[in-house]
């Protein structure tokens, strides 16, 4: 029945944010499902609302399977512990603890007090990995960051004359279209925009509630008012972070076509404080699709939580040709950031390896 929570809770992404993915199943006193439910944004009611509302009458002494703690507050919605007592519910199973300090333990706390029974920790990594991006945001008060890159066995991705297209095949880049519907905004360097002119949407044809932003690290503000990227910017949003020191006309022109340009002395080069800006509008994950020297400034930094590799059976060769990843990198193959939880899934010929980074406490 929970593994049920989590599959509905699922059919909410690119549809929540800034809030987190929720199910509910609803399990009448004889075990039968009786009531699903899984949260939308725009559609107000919650998971454990629109569940308790499909099973009516039949909810009276069930249980409730939540994939993650129901609130007990009032915010856009009234509260779900709520619901769930006036529906005569008599026992509640809850995969993990929201970390919403507005929510935390409260729900769970009036529950009790209500008389339910209570049991949590059901499925507890499946659920939080689902919520991985809103549990980090709410936790750390920074977007989750995803690296992703594509590279060729010997981890160039670009030859020597900066050809790039393309390194994967079409399943590994319908892929990456799935990947960006996941998340809220999308991140590359001025490198990137300049040598590729991409435009950075989300082309998975799936549901999303809001455009998925695209943000520009481009301190010399080098992008061309005729880019791709620019010539969009009214329909999908464009932030780019640039010096203090870049041309004001070509400010002017590039916020006249809807650009936020946003200048400090560092132009974007203080990585942390690029995420605080991102976190200040309500953006609680970031895709970083490069380049090579984005990519090793994050992981130098430590600001990477999930590592994705899109590799190619194929060999680009020629010192010149481009490296994956730039940076200061490790001195020592000790030091090398090594990662956890991998998983491993073929796209025809080209395999996707993600895992999380291991952190130097653990």
């Amino acid at each position: 029945m929970m593994r049920r929570a989590i599959e509905l809770a699922a059919r909410g992404t690119g549809q929540v944010s800034p809030s987190p993915l929720v199910g509910c199943v609803i399990v009448d006193a004889s075990g039968e499902i009786a009531g699903e439910g899984f949260y939308l944004y725009e559609g107000l009611k919650h998971a454990e609302t629109l569940a308790l509302e499909e099973a009516a009458g039949r909810a009276r002494s069930g249980t409730a399977y939540v994939s993650l703690e129901p609130h007990a507050h009032h915010g856009r919605t009234p509260p779900c512990t709520d619901a769930l007592i006036e529906a005569g519910i008599k026992r509640v199973v809850a995969a993990i603890e929201d970390p919403n300090p507005k929510v935390s333990g409260r729900g769970f706390a009036h529950l009790s007090r209500a008389g339910l029974e209570l049991q949590t920790g059901l499925l507890e990594k499946e659920a939080s990995r689902l919520n991985e991006k809103y549990i980090h945001f709410m936790r750390e008060g920074l977007p989750f960051v995803h690296l992703k890159l594509a590279a060729s066995l010997d981890g160039r991705t670009a030859t020597r004359t900066g050809d790039s297209r393309w390194i994967t095949g079409e399943a590994a880049r319908r892929r990456v279209h799935e990947l960006r519907h996941e998340y809220d905004a999308i991140l590359v360097g001025a490198g990137t925009a300049l040598a590729d002119d991409p435009l950075l949407t989300d082309r998975s044809g799936l549901k999303r509630r809001r455009p998925l932003v695209r943000v520009l690290l481009d301190e010399a503000l080098r992008v061309l008012p005729a880019s791709q990227l620019a010539r969009t910017a009214r329909e999908f949003p464009l932030i780019v972070f640039a010096s203090k020191r870049a041309d004001k006309e070509k400010v002017k022109s590039l916020e006249s076509a809807g650009v936020e340009i946003v200048q400090d002395e560092e132009g974007g080069r203080n990585l942390q404080a690029v995420l605080e800006a991102l976190a200040k509008r309500s953006l609680q994950s970031v895709l970083v699709e490069g380049g090579a020297n984005i990519a090793g400034a994050f992981i130098d930094r430590g600001l990477v939580n999930k590592i994705t590799f899109f590799i190619a059976p194929m060999i680009i060769g020629g010192r010149d040709a481009t490296p994956a990843v730039t940076g200061t990198g490790a001195e020592k193959i000790a030091d090398a950031l090594r990662l956890k939880d991998v998983e491993t899934r073929s796209h025809s010929l080209d395999f996707e390896i993600t895992g999380y980074p291991e952190r130097a406490e653990e």
